[in-house]
């Protein structure tokens, strides 16, 4: 018996962060960064809250790939707020920290009643909004809890709070949507209801990415691209993910590789071994990236066509928007690569999102997928 879980609620469009003055509850507590609180995006979510009568407290010290002091530092703030709402506004980094928040003090028995949860991206990327996914840091280690526990109860996606993101971080978080679409298409554990959502998510990633890069000010092409990315996250927080995000975690952790741009750096290569492309390219991967590739209108007459027409659209969306051609060009040296590969390979084994890859991979397969990737990330 399987099972397809819809959760949170959304809320989408045009002023969707109104739906804030409507949520019942007496204390909240906006847990963010920094950048947020900069750019005044902290102080308006406060402002909706505080037009229904809200007593609301701040935690602004979410960083980049937040660790475990700052989920520490979060718990503290949120037992000292006690609050009965709780409003992550912010990237993934943002999001993860307050689901890791919340589920460790769920877990320490701190928590009687678990808060309102409330999940507002910033960035069109991670999906966290709608997955039971947290990504942790511990030293240079990241790690992926999965716990049905840690899903919000209501996501708001307003285009207006990505319309200003940089180019580059559109790029890197585009890729990344990109990236649970395919992955989440072909898991071991994909369904109808998952594939539906992978498909439509590729679709709107390959017809407005560019144009969120090109003219960030589109607000038509940001909209999409922000659902595109809420869809990609309910397709792998059902179906889960495989091993392109296995190896860029390990790669992220160990050297500071945005997440994102990992992703697009092993994409290509994970996809042709998916597909056994350089084989009998007859894989049930093979067949679902063919399909895929028919359906974005490309060459795909048979399985090697449209897995090639598919690392063909990847390989020219990634130079299109002005990523890196390897992960060499990300400023690693080869001696500190290879020093590295094999405890990254360890990471990679070990991580949550291995068991769901549509092709099961060796430790020297892991590890000639990493050297691959290291000098081109492309294979066209």
């Amino acid at each position: 018996m399987n099972e397809f879980q819809i959760k949170p609620a959304i809320q989408f469009g045009a002023n969707a962060l109104t739906k804030l003055r409507t949520l019942q509850g007496q204390r909240a507590l906006i847990i963010t960064d920094q950048a947020m609180v900069k750019f005044g995006i902290a102080e308006m979510v406060g402002q909706h809250l505080q037009a229904n009568q809200m007593v609301v407290d701040v935690f602004a010290d979410v960083t980049p790939d937040p660790d475990l002091a700052v989920i520490a530092n979060g718990m503290k703030a949120f037992v000292a707020a006690k609050p009965d709402v709780v409003v992550a506004v912010g990237g993934g980094s943002v999001i993860d920290a307050a689901k890791g928040v919340i589920y460790t003090l769920s877990q320490g028995g701190q928590l009687q009643h678990k808060p309102y949860f409330v999940a507002i991206p910033t960035t069109s990327g991670t999906g966290s909004e709608v997955t039971a996914f947290s990504v942790i840091k511990s030293n240079t280690e990241k790690w992926v809890v999965v716990d049905e526990y840690m899903l919000p109860d209501l996501a708001i996606l307003d285009p207006a709070l990505v319309k200003s993101v940089p180019a580059a971080i559109t790029a890197d978080t585009g890729m990344d949507v990109l990236c649970h679409a395919l992955e989440a298409y072909v898991s071991n554990q994909a369904s109808d209801f998952s594939d539906a959502l992978a498909e439509k998510a590729v679709q709107l990633v390959f017809a407005h990415l560019l144009d969120c890069y090109l003219q960030g000010s589109d607000l038509q092409a940001r909209e999409k691209m922000h659902n595109a990315s809420c869809i990609a996250g309910m397709a792998f927080t059902n179906a889960s993910l495989g091993i392109t995000h296995s190896l860029a975690h390990a790669l992220g952790g160990k050297f500071g590789v945005p997440h994102g741009r990992a992703n697009a750096l092993l994409m290509s290569q994970i996809v042709a071994f998916n597909a056994d492309f350089t084989g009998a390219c007859d894989t049930p991967a093979a067949k679902k990236y063919a399909r895929l590739a028919a359906m974005l209108g490309l060459p795909a007459a048979d399985y090697r066509e449209g897995v090639r027409s598919l690392l063909v659209a990847i390989d020219v969306l990634r130079e299109q928007l002005g990523l890196p051609s390897n992960i060499q060009a990300c400023g690693i040296a080869e001696h500190d690569f290879n020093t590295a590969l094999t405890a990254m390979v360890t990471l990679a084994e070990q991580d949550n999102c291995t068991p769901t890859s549509p092709r099961s991979a060796s430790a020297i397969e892991l590890e000639t997928l990493y050297r691959q990737s290291f000098l081109s990330a492309s294979l066209t």
